[in-house]
C-alpha cells in the first residue's frame, strides 16, 4: 500500500530522526538520492546543462548539495538564488567548491540559463509552502525546456491537500523524501508532479500517522472475494438493483452489469427497466417490486437513471444491509434519514453532485477535493467516494485515513461509467467487504478496466463493464496462480 503523510507528521519524524543523526546528515541523505534521480532522468551527466531554482528554505538546500555532486560528475551546474541572502549557506559553499555557478535570480542572463538547460531542479518551496508562486519564480520555472524535477513536490502546490491556488511549477518528476505526501496524489496537484519517486531517508512513522493511502495491486486481490468448494450463489451474496426508468433504462442495465461481473454470486433488479435487464442479462432476477418484496439481498444499489421518482427508496434506506447510493438517489434521500441507518452507507457522487450536496461550487469541491470528501462523509455519517481526475474515498471517521484510486483513465468519463461503478462496488458490498474496501476495489477495478479497454482509443461504459474480467484477472493472476 502506497501511503502519504502530512506536513506536521512529517515534519515531527525528521526533527526526531535529526536529534539522532550528525548535523546535517539528513540533508545529505536526501540530497544523494536526489542527485541519483537527476543523473538517471539525465543519462549522461557529464557534460550536461543544469540548472537549479534555489529558494530560502531546506528544499533549496536539498537541491544546491545535489547539484553539487552532480557538478562532481561533470555537469555543468548553475544556481539561481531567489532569495539571495537566505540561500542555504553549507548549500551554496559546497556547490561553489564542486565548481558549480552561482547567479541571483534576477540576472539577466538567468531566463536563459533555465531555457538553455537539459534539467531544471525546483527546489524553490518546500513541503511547507502555501499559495503560489511569486512572479519571478514562475516567470523561471515557466521558461523550463528540458525535463523538470521538483524536490520533494512541485513549488507551489499544497503538500496536505492537493490544492493549487496560484502558478505552480509543472514537473516532469517529483522526488520526494521519506514518505509520499497527499497532495502528490490527488488532483489538481497530481498533475503537476509527473512521474513519482519516493527516496528512503530513514523516517520512522506509524500506520496511525497515515494521512492518505492508495491500495496496490497485492493490496486489491487480498481483498477480493474468491468462492470456495463450500460457495453457492447465496453464500457468495446478492446485490440488490433499483435504477432506471423510463427515460433512462440503460442506467439500469449497465449498474446490473457492473454487479454482475463485481463478485457477487447473484443479482436481483426492481424497476421499469426489467425488459431491458433480462433482454442483455437473463441471468438476472428481475422483480416488479417493491424492493421490500423482491427477496434476500445482502446489498442495495439505488439511483442510477431513476428520475423523479423516488418509489423504493424507503424500503432500501430502511433495510438493514449496507446501500449504496448513487445519482439520482443523492438528490432524492434524506440526509437525515441517510445518518440514522444502523447498516454501512457508501454515496458515489461526482464533483456535481457533491456540490450540490455540500451547497457549493462544483469549481469548489474540484479545487478542495479531500476536504470536501472528507465533509460529505461526517455530514452523512456514510463512506463517500468522490469520482473524478483522482477518486477519493473517505470512511464516516475523520481519524482513519482517506484513500485515493491510482488507476483512473480520461477515457472512464464517459455516459455511464458511474452506473458500471456502482453495480461493481455494491456487488463488492454484497460479497461482504467492508464499504471503505468495497469502494477503493470498486474503483480500483472500474479504472484498470478502462484502461483494458481503452488501449488508447475512445470506449463506451459497456466496454469498461466487459473489461471488469480482464482487469480482476490482472490484478490476481500473479498472486493466485
Amino acid at each position: 500500500m502506497r501511503l502519504a503523510h502530512d506536513v506536521e507528521t512529517v515534519r515531527s519524524a525528521e526533527r526526531a530522526l535529526m536529534a539522532r543523526l550528525p548535523e546535517g546528515a539528513l540533508m545529505q541523505r536526501a540530497a544523494a538520492g536526489l542527485a541519483t534521480a537527476c543523473a538517471d532522468l539525465l543519462g549522461k551527466v557529464y557534460g550536461s546543462r543544469v540548472t537549479l531554482l534555489v529558494g530560502s528554505g531546506d528544499n533549496g538546500g536539498d537541491a544546491l548539495y545535489a547539484g553539487a555532486r552532480l557538478a562532481r560528475r561533470g555537469a555543468g551546474v548553475t544556481a539561481l538564488l531567489l532569495s539571495p541572502d537566505r540561500a542555504h549557506a553549507g548549500g551554496l559553499a559546497a556547490l561553489r567548491a564542486a565548481g558549480g555557478t552561482v547567479l541571483d535570480a534576477q540576472d539577466r542572463n538567468a531566463t536563459e540559463r533555465v531555457g538553455r538547460a537539459d534539467l531544471v531542479v525546483d527546489g524553490i518551496v518546500g513541503i511547507g509552502g502555501k499559495g503560489g508562486l511569486r512572479p519571478r519564480a514562475a516567470e523561471l520555472a515557466d521558461a523550463a525546456r528540458g525535463t523538470v524535477v521538483a524536490v520533494d513536490l512541485p513549488s507551489g502546490v499544497d503538500a496536505d491537500t492537493g490544492e493549487v491556488r496560484g502558478a505552480a511549477v509543472r514537473a516532469d518528476a517529483t522526488v520526494t523524501f521519506g514518505t509520499y505526501k497527499p497532495g502528490l496524489l490527488i488532483d489538481p496537484a497530481r498533475e503537476y508532479a509527473g512521474a513519482l519517486r519516493l527516496v528512503d531517508i530513514g523516517l520512522e512513522l506509524a500506520p496511525a500517522e497515515t494521512g492518505l493511502e492508495a491500495l496496490q495491486y497485492a493490496d486489491v486481490a487480498a481483498l477480493l472475494p474468491r468462492p470456495t468448494g463450500e460457495s453457492d450463489k447465496y453464500r457468495r451474496g446478492v446485490v440488490g438493483i433499483v435504477a432506471g426508468s423510463a427515460r433512462y433504462p440503460g442506467a439500469a442495465v449497465l449498474a446490473v452489469a457492473g454487479a454482475l461481473h463485481g463478485g457477487a454470486g447473484a443479482v436481483r433488479y426492481v424497476g421499469p427497466a426489467a425488459d431491458a435487464v433480462l433482454a442483455r442479462f437473463p441471468e438476472a432476477l428481475v422483480s416488479a417490486g417493491p424492493p421490500a418484496k423482491a427477496g434476500r439481498v445482502q446489498s442495495w444499489v439505488i439511483g442510477p437513471g431513476l428520475g423523479d421518482d423516488p418509489s423504493g427508496l424507503h424500503d432500501v434506506l430502511a433495510s438493514d444491509v449496507p446501500v449504496l447510493i448513487d445519482a439520482d438517489g443523492l438528490r432524492l434521500a434524506d440526509p437525515a434519514t441517510v445518518r440514522d441507518r444502523a447498516a454501512p452507507t457508501v454515496l458515489t457522487p461526482h464533483a456535481g453532485e457533491a456540490a450540490a450536496l455540500l451547497g457549493v461550487t462544483r469549481e469548489q469541491v474540484e479545487t478542495e477535493r479531500l476536504a470536501s470528501v472528507r465533509e460529505l462523509a461526517a455530514r452523512y455519517d456514510a463512506t463517500v467516494l468522490l469520482k473524478g481526475s483522482t477518486t477519493l474515498i473517505s470512511p464516516p471517521d475523520e481519524t482513519r485515513p482517506a484513500r485515493v484510486n491510482p488507476t483512473g483513465s480520461p477515457w472512464l468519463a464517459t455516459a455511464g461509467s458511474g452506473d458500471v461503478l456502482s453495480g461493481l462496488t455494491g456487488s463488492l458490498l454484497a460479497a461482504g467487504l467492508a464499504p471503505l474496501d468495497a469502494a477503493s476495489v470498486g474503483a480500483h477495478l472500474h479504472g484498470l478496466a478502462a484502461r483494458h479497454a481503452a488501449d488508447g482509443a475512445p470506449i463506451s461504459a459497456q466496454d469498461v463493464a466487459g473489461a471488469l474480467r480482464s482487469a480482476w484477472q490482472d490484478v490476481t493472476e500473479n498472486l493466485f496462480a
